[in-house]
């Protein structure tokens, strides 16, 4: 089935607002065996009658995203009512919802603010405990003899308009579409390998069956390895997958530092990071992941060579003679941290992000990453990353914390993009 989804807002076109719903909705909709065939993006007005007029004839299954809060900007639940046909009637629980919502809040609600609970003859509600709008369904008996046989009218935000899709729309479309078009989507989340490398090691081989649609979607650092196909086919293939990708593979959804978090906290193991050149970063991804109290003990930030003598204890001589950006000097970072905090593994990372700064020996892009750990030799590794400062500072906690993964599973630690010299702790 094909589906057309409409993000209306002027704020999205002026640039004011990032649109994510596209991504999220399509990532969603496509196991229920529905795929994206249109997006369009409308400002406030006139023109979401005419797109959602035009959509209704094209596709299957039709999504609007915002115009149902209180302002009289909002207007997709009157046009999709007018177009239909149908006339608005207040919903008295709705509105008492709304007036619940507000007396908690010890705010005043104005008048306007109760359009939200009209509800077009024939939609059905979907309640939105994250916000005062609900959203609507529209079943094929109210769409006539239109193309699409569903249409979903759901809130602007994102912490509205996800929740919703899980708990009302995915469940919804689970009981009006046929079984045998639903499939399985599987991503594998990947770091230290190229989307090109994975294509060629494996990507080819499993699109050649004819019965799976493989994707790539690459990122600084990372790659999802994107399957879809039929129920139980997935894993049937998920051990010839493992046994090509396995190293590279850190999780089937969550992000690096979440898995890294989630991996640490299984085997009781604590971190701590020293940072220099990632001002902070390392440690900001790692502590935005709920739980990371249980692993991460410290963070050091020592930019300063006084810092990383006085807080770290690295040699002057060291600096004096090698530079902060070097490997000595990473691993004199990686092991002080571990020092001073107690913590069963420290990270570091020295390096220049420029855009001054380099020499012909250490370009502008050269970061050094240090792992200091208990039972093992302390590890650092050079990369070059010649890109913009916070590209650079994404690339370099990616490659701290696949060597903080590696080293924790026991895996080579020495990997294309950079190099590994053991030294001992």
């Amino acid at each position: 089935m094909q589906a057309e989804v409409i993000n209306t807002g002027s704020e999205l076109l002026l640039g004011l607002v990032t649109n994510t719903h596209l991504g999220y909705l399509a990532g969603e909709l496509a196991p229920c065996g529905i795929t994206v065939a249109r997006q369009v993006c409308v400002p406030d007005g006139p023109p979401i009658r005419e797109a959602l007029a035009a959509a209704l004839e094209r596709a299957d299954v039709v999504f609007t995203t915002g115009g149902l809060g209180p302002t009289t900007d909002d207007i997709t639940r009157e046009a999709a009512a007018e177009l239909l046909g149908l006339p608005l009637l207040p919903d008295e629980e709705i509105l008492s919802g709304i007036r619940e919502r507000f007396a908690r809040r010890g705010l005043p609600m104005a008048e306007r603010v109760a359009r939200q609970a009209m509800v077009p003859v024939g939609a059905e509600v979907l309640p939105n405990p994250n916000g005062t709008a609900p959203g609507l369904y529209f079943p094929p008996t109210v769409l006539g003899s239109r193309r699409a046989r569903h249409l979903f009218l759901l809130p602007g935000p994102p912490r509205e308009l996800r929740p919703m899709t899980q708990d009302y729309v995915l469940p919804k479309l689970g009981t009006v579409l046929p079984a045998s078009s639903r499939r399985e989507r599987r991503i594998y989340r990947l770091t230290g390998i190229g989307e090109s490398q994975v294509e060629e090691r494996i990507g080819e081989k499993l699109e050649a069956r004819g019965d799976l649609e493989v994707g790539y979607c690459a990122r600084p650092s990372e790659v999802d390895f994107r399957l879809i196909g039929t129920p139980g086919l997935l894993d049937q293939i998920e051990p010839e997958i493992r046994a090509v990708l396995g190293e590279w593979i850190y999780s089937e959804g969550e992000s690096l530092e979440a898995a890294i978090v989630r991996l640490m906290g299984d085997k009781h193991l604590t971190l701590a990071t020293a940072e220099s050149c990632t001002g902070g970063s390392l440690a900001g991804r790692i502590t935005n992941v709920p739980g990371a109290s249980e692993v991460f003990l410290a963070g050091y930030v020592t930019y300063a060579n006084e810092a990383k003598e006085n807080i770290l204890g690295v040699p002057s001589e060291l600096l004096a003679v090698h530079g902060a950006v070097s490997e000595p000097v990473a691993a004199a970072m990686a092991e002080g941290a571990r020092r001073v905090s107690g913590a069963k593994f420290a990270l570091s990372t020295t390096g220049i992000a420029g855009p001054s700064g380099g020499t012909e020996n250490k370009p502008v892009g050269t970061v050094y990453l240090g792992l200091a750990s208990a039972g093992y030799p302390t590890v650092v590794r050079r990369c070059y990353f010649p890109l913009d400062r916070v590209t650079f500072k994404h690339m370099a906690t990616s490659a701290a914390l696949d060597l903080l993964r590696r080293q924790v599973l026991e895996l080579p630690l020495e990997l294309g993009g950079g190099s590994s010299s053991p030294r001992l702790g």
